[in-house]
């Protein structure tokens, strides 16, 4: 056979198409859900961080460490295999859901914290002597400042999370790539893997592309 029929076998490509098709929704829900769930889990995480009392700081602190230290495939195997043993248990989505967006949020609530520290305390200090509540400084002065430094770091961490959603099989969830060995199994040929491949390449180039554009953008915007 040849290297085109081993690799790239268009009749198979066309065959496992749908099949690959579903796993496709799969990820991108995965990822769109887990994003929001992350993102604004790491916000509120990182104000936590920052403001709440020294005991719970030192507790947010420990779950940003661990979360960050520990990889995602044994966070999800935890949740999946390990949690039903003490009679918490979880469908295949939600235990992916949860382990990729209690992650997530580690690393985002880093990114905010560095974010709202970037901006000047002076800041906070002058709308507090303008008799402007804490809250609403840190809503309408602090976080609209910080979110513009925060989103390079935040799109790159995205893209990591579109990437981890292929760890979703461990869990038995048919995303893409479990819906290209199913179908590389089933036609006993690798060309569904190489088309999986592919797609991830299509969806994820965009978002890297962006990163590099935003990076750039407000570089050159701090730097004035």
């Amino acid at each position: 056979m040849s290297f085109v029929d081993t690799f790239f076998n268009s009749d198979v490509m066309i065959s496992a198409f749908p099949q690959l098709l579903r796993g496709l929704w799969m990820t991108i829900a995965l990822g769109v859900v887990s994003i929001l769930i992350g993102v604004t889990g790491g916000l509120i995480v990182s104000l936590i961080r920052l403001y709440a009392p020294k005991p719970i700081q030192l507790l947010m602190i420990a779950y940003i460490d661990i979360m960050r230290a520990m990889p995602m495939l044994v966070v999800l195997i935890l949740i999946y295999y390990a949690l039903p043993f003490v009679g918490i248990s979880f469908s295949a989505w939600w235990s992916a859901i949860i382990g990729f967006s209690i992650v997530l949020a580690a690393y985002s609530a880093e990114v905010f914290r560095s974010g709202i520290e970037s901006v000047p305390r002076g800041q906070f200090e002058a709308a507090a002597a303008l008799g402007i509540p804490f809250l609403i400084t840190l809503y309408k002065v602090v976080l609209p400042q910080a979110v513009r430094i925060v989103i390079p770091p935040t799109t790159s961490n995205c893209v990591s999370m579109f990437k981890d959603t292929s760890l979703a099989s461990t869990v038995a969830l048919p995303e893409l790539l479990k819906e290209g060995q199913n179908a590389q199994g089933f036609y006993a040929n690798p060309s569904p893997l190489i088309m999986a491949a592919v797609v991830y390449v299509i969806l994820l180039w965009p978002m890297v592309r962006l990163v590099s554009v935003l990076e750039k953008k407000f570089k050159s915007e701090r730097a004035r």
